[in-house]
């Protein structure tokens, strides 16, 4: 496993034959165009994740009926687990479990979360920077980075069929260069076969919905002093852990392409500082005021070090 991770991680590195330039703005619009493509066309991908917990190989069609999505996530090895898409109905069917049905506007676990990202918007923070062209899945691709411009957090290099525009790969690479996870198209297909193929959908009975209890909100006493440059809160809650026998306190922070939570909770015996790393994510807890300060999020620790030092306590 070590020997594919290591040759995986170099595909990062090939030489791409570099053509002509195009400016920021040019990178941005075929940036624009992806999200569009991903989220209008009617196409199938076969595709595998690669992260340091291993490879999983995939199958997404995704097809627009009556202006309305319909898709299908399948898990091609290992036990079946499959995700349905009507509309804004999610339904789940994992082994071992009750289906069950949730609102939102696209399968989380499909396309990697950089397809749905507000372009636009991130061309305030983020460089958008041209490689070149290459061939992926025998098409040829133009080859994309996505930067931070403060360096705070990780960055993206894309490969966009030359023609349809749909993302054959996405590399999420850390400070240093280094691969952390790898979304990569082995074939596809944008035909109506796909579309005729999800049809059935239409009159499928999906199972329930699943009620989320609705957080609680308030008034915190306490606050971010530094986040990476365009970083802005999204939402806050207060919930019990029946775990943790105490309410937590959370702040949930986004630029549009990264986000993390700030969680907030008085401290025990237990409490102590520490850092963990899985992957993308970092959780960072921090000790201090008698409360214990966690910081979970899609940056890299030194990221959540300096946000978790930052928080301030007193009336807001």
């Amino acid at each position: 496993m070590k020997q594919l991770w290591y040759a995986v991680s170099l595909l990062a590195g090939s030489v791409f034959h570099v053509s002509a330039a195009p400016t920021q703005t040019a990178s941005g619009a075929l940036l624009q165009q992806m999200e569009r493509a991903s989220q209008s066309l009617n196409y199938e991908l076969a595709y595998i994740n690669v992260s340091r917990l291993g490879i999983e190989s995939l199958r997404y069609r995704h097809a627009v009926i009556d202006n309305k999505v319909y898709a299908q996530l399948l898990q091609m090895d290992g036990p079946r687990r499959e995700v349905l898409q009507r509309g804004e109905e999610i339904s789940y069917f994992e082994p071992g479990l009750e289906p069950f049905t949730l609102s939102g506007g696209h399968i989380v676990d499909s396309l990697p979360a950089l397809v749905y990202a507000d372009f636009k918007r991130l061309s305030t923070n983020y460089d958008f920077v041209p490689v070149g062209r290459t061939r992926v899945a025998d098409q040829l691709s133009e080859v994309i980075r996505i930067v931070a411009r403060d360096g705070t957090r990780y960055s993206y290099i894309v490969w966009l069929d030359s023609d349809t525009r749909l993302p054959l790969r996405i590399d999420l690479l850390d400070r240093d260069g280094e691969t952390l996870e790898q979304y990569r198209v082995v074939s596809f297909a944008v035909d109506e076969g796909v579309r005729n193929l999800l049809q059935g959908l239409q009159k499928t009975n999906l199972p329930p919905s699943l009620s989320v209890p609705a957080a609680k909100t308030g008034r915190f006493n306490w606050k971010a002093g530094w986040l990476p440059s365009g970083m802005s809160e999204v939402s806050q809650s207060q919930r019990d852990i029946p775990t943790l026998s105490k309410p937590v306190e959370s702040r949930l922070y986004s630029d549009g392409l990264f986000s993390v939570s700030v969680n907030v909770s008085a401290s025990d015996a237990n409490s102590r500082a520490q850092v963990l790393r899985t992957g993308r994510r970092t959780v960072q807890t921090v000790v201090r005021n008698n409360s214990e300060i966690t910081v979970v999020g899609e940056i890299p620790p030194a990221t959540a070090k300096r946000i978790a030092d930052s928080i301030t306590f007193g009336s807001n």
